[in-house]
């Protein structure tokens, strides 16, 4: 067998979760594979990304590369398998194919993306999902959005859960110097969008700060600013911080440093944070919404994210009870365990062999 991957994604210098899918899964995927390997590249990737058993190859061109240049070598290459780790097929090339789609947020709040981003994945994921002999998806969640949204067949479709990789916890306090950080904060990490709810968590943390006068915890909205980021979420409210885009090596100590990780978010397809949280040893509050009720289980405090005060209620049951914080920080140790990039390839591989037949 013949597998071909489009491992574009994974020379990304500041990776989101769609990259870092990218290149663990590939990584895990590799000692499986007992056939020809290639890997298509748009840049150079560094020495030592891939083991030397992976044929790279690195296909040059600015600008459409996925539908001109990767269609076209794919179309050289004939080989039994196309996998594209993140929702775009080439639109025309021979052979079969599989694609991972990770969520359909654009359809669940089409505001949140610029009008022609918003186009052009609504128009690259219904076409790639309707293209690929199978579908790769990270939730049941996401599976779901893809039969209702395009209609395509359950059967074609298999929720594969990506691996975690829990951040190695370094010096909790340097790192809270680095980043300017009070000894007791919330946290939220991840892109500063409409979609991750930032507003509501903003009106919660002013609520649970009404009920705890005494109490100095800030709020930490780690993660860079994204589409329709508006300043008068954070304006005027004391013990919110902002200090942008973490760096991998800091993450754990954030994780850990942190009284809870509050994250209601309105629809995620795979959510890292609640999982890299709880590998952490931090208590997790997380939205009762789309995939986060199947990656929590019962290790987090489900919420509606809609309602400010019961978002700001579970704020208040991890700040005052000790017992609560002891039992979640258990269950997310055991949930944590379930999420191997093991597990996730060796289901992957599967599908990619079901793909090529």
């Amino acid at each position: 067998m013949h597998l071909a991957i489009d491992a574009s994604r994974t020379t990304n210098a500041h990776p989101t979760g769609t990259e870092r899918y990218a290149l663990e899964m590939i990584r895990a995927l590799i000692p499986l594979i007992n056939g020809r390997l290639t890997l298509y590249f748009r840049d150079v990737p560094p020495r030592g990304l891939f083991p030397d058993s992976a044929e790279c190859r690195v296909l040059h061109m600015p600008r459409l590369w996925t539908h001109t240049r990767l269609a076209l070598q794919v179309a050289l290459d004939r080989p039994d398998v196309l996998w594209v780790p993140a929702h775009t097929l080439p639109f025309a090339f021979p052979g079969r194919a599989a694609v991972t789609v990770h969520d359909l947020g654009y359809l669940h709040f089409p505001d949140a993306h610029p009008p022609r981003q918003r186009a052009y994945l609504d128009w690259t994921t219904r076409s790639s999902a309707r293209r690929a002999a199978i579908v790769l998806a990270d939730s049941r969640a996401t599976a779901t959005d893809l039969t209702r949204a395009y209609r395509i067949p359950p059967e074609r479709i298999r929720v594969v859960y990506p691996g975690v990789n829990v951040p190695p916890v370094q010096d909790v306090p340097a790192v809270a110097r680095k980043l300017g950080l009070p000894e007791r904060y919330f946290l939220f990490l991840g892109t500063l969008q409409p979609r991750k709810n930032i507003a509501r968590l903003v009106q919660a943390y002013q609520r649970w700060q009404a009920e705890h006068p005494g109490d100095p915890a800030a709020l930490v909205l780690a993660g860079r600013r994204g589409w329709l980021y508006d300043p008068a979420w954070t304006a005027n409210v004391p013990g919110v911080i902002e200090p942008g885009y973490v760096a991998d090596e800091d993450r754990g100590a954030l994780y850990a440093g942190a009284l809870a990780l509050v994250f209601p978010s309105l629809y995620e397809g795979f959510g890292f944070p609640v999982l890299e949280a709880m590998g952490c040893e931090t208590p997790v509050i997380a939205s009762a919404t789309s995939s986060l009720p199947e990656l929590a289980g019962d290790a987090a405090l489900l919420v509606n994210p809609l309602d400010v005060e019961e978002i700001a209620s579970a704020m208040g049951r991890l700040s005052d009870r000790l017992e609560e914080h002891d039992r979640l920080v258990r269950a997310g140790l055991r949930q944590v365990e379930k999420f191997t990039w093991a597990a996730a390839a060796e289901a992957a591989w599967a599908a990619l062999q079901e793909a090529a037949s």
